[in-house]
């Protein structure tokens, strides 16, 4: 069983900077951010592998947001710069604990249970 929670999310302006970060309890392997808005699919959004060799990201955060880890702390971080209005979504963060990772959430057995990021125009 492995627990997550997120923590960092708020209110900001086009424009700003939020950093979220996710605490795990337990085994984990790669972790993923997704985020949804209502009525919509959770979105993928970044991953990182276990060993943070290896990230990839949703095309529409690539350059804006960099995804990272620290494994000593058993945390996940998304950086996120450079916001825009359509990036107002819950952030939840995920963990892969069977190597499957990628952009699916499918691939992820474990969420937290989100944060709200509301970045006004």
């Amino acid at each position: 069983q492995v627990q997550l929670v997120e923590s960092g999310g708020g209110l900001v302006q086009t424009g700003g900077s939020l950093r979220l970060s996710c605490a795990a309890s337990g085994r984990t392997s790669a972790l993923g951010w997704f985020r949804q808005t209502p009525g919509t699919e959770r979105a993928f959004v970044a991953a990182i592998s276990g060993d943070a060799v290896m990230t990839m990201y949703a095309d529409s955060v690539k350059g804006r947001f960099t995804i990272s880890r620290d494994n000593a702390e058993n945390m996940v971080h998304l950086q996120m710069n450079s916001l825009k209005p359509q990036d107002t979504a819950v952030y939840y963060c995920a963990v892969d604990l069977n190597g499957v990772w990628g952009r699916s959430p499918s691939a992820y057995e474990y969420w937290g249970q989100g944060t709200q990021v509301t970045v006004s125009s």
